[in-house]
């Protein structure tokens, strides 16, 4: 599998360092700029795969940049941010973000998140999210029939259901705040639909895990939202 390129948007020295020196000794490909207008334009003349990108930059807020490519792009991005509040996670994730790591994080956190937008990508690259029948592990949606199975079993699930794992499948490996999921499912975004949502997310919970064999599919991020789990039995 071939190994995405990353651009790398670090204003801390140490840091970038510390990231460019990992993506190198794993064998990745890496650009850098130390401010957002730098990596805006280098996003538009280099065309990486993926973005790492601080918040906190010299010139323009990174939700500031995350807000430009967004005009034009569907680059993954990866927020690497000391900004830890939910609220910051929310509005970077609102925005556009990818993904979400928080300042200071682990090596093997960050080629593990990596890895994951690798996935993504290579899904998208051969169809797989956009193709009549999604397959994930043992989980499998034909969404022209709207059937769902797990394994040799098939899931009776509810419209609402049925909806929210279409959702989370169509995004799979991609952080989806509780707002967005809201906003794709009925259409706003109140507070009462939050907690509906919650409701049902562990009505689907429940069903997917049924089974002895059934693999762990949804990941919640407390405060913020849900993530369908790619399932892999390769790494990348």
């Amino acid at each position: 599998m071939n190994k995405p390129s990353i651009l790398v948007v670090e204003d801390d020295v140490p840091v970038r360092c510390l990231i460019t020196t990992t993506l190198k000794a794993h064998g990745y490909k890496y650009l850098t700029a130390s401010n957002g207008e730098t990596a805006i334009m280098m996003a538009t003349s280099h065309n990486p795969d993926i973005m790492l990108l601080d918040l906190g930059l010299p010139d323009i807020d990174g939700i500031e940049v995350i807000r430009s490519v967004r005009t034009w792009s569907n680059l993954p991005i990866i927020v690497l941010s000391a900004r830890s509040e939910d609220s910051d996670k929310i509005e970077a994730l609102d925005n556009g973000a990818d993904d979400y790591l928080t300042k200071p994080f682990s090596v093997d956190e960050l080629l593990a998140r990596l890895r994951v937008t690798q996935r993504r990508l290579n899904l998208l690259a051969t169809g797989g999210v956009n193709s009549p029948i999604f397959v994930n592990g043992s989980l499998k949606i034909d969404f022209s029939a709207g059937c769902v199975w797990l394994g040799e079993n098939e899931l009776h699930l509810t419209p609402i259901e049925y909806k929210l794992l279409c959702v989370l499948a169509r995004n799979v490996g991609k952080v989806l705040t509780h707002t967005s999921i809201t906003q794709q499912i009925w259409g706003s975004t109140q507070e009462n639909d939050i907690a509906s949502l919650r409701v049902y997310m562990a009505s689907l919970r429940k069903k997917l895990e049924r089974y002895p064999d059934a693999p762990h599919l949804i990941q919640t991020h407390v405060g913020v939202g849900y993530r369908m789990l790619r399932v892999e039995n390769d790494e990348a």
